[in-house]
């Protein structure tokens, strides 16, 4: 009897530790889940600045000084909300 009782405590310890580490792994996976979320809004971000960017050096080329000032403030806007966020 001796031996069953502590044998079941031994399951009883080693179930909790695969609890423990199962949540700890829970939540570093939710931690990995959240910064991949942020690195790809970042990502998007970069990507629209860089389009916006591309497009002005376009319209400067091309001598469209309207189209320059219109996409110029468009990248300030956006620098400056990114600033605020």
């Amino acid at each position: 009897m001796v031996e069953i009782s502590e044998g079941q405590k031994r399951i009883k310890e080693g179930q909790r530790e695969v609890r423990e580490k199962f949540q700890e792994i829970s939540e570093e996976a939710a931690k990995l889940k959240e910064e991949t979320h942020l690195i790809s809004k970042q990502s998007a971000a970069n990507e629209l600045r860089l389009h916006l960017m591309f497009q002005i050096i376009k319209a400067r080329a091309e001598n469209d000084y309207a189209k320059d000032a219109l996409l110029t403030q468009n990248l300030r806007d956006l620098m400056g909300s990114r600033a605020l966020a």
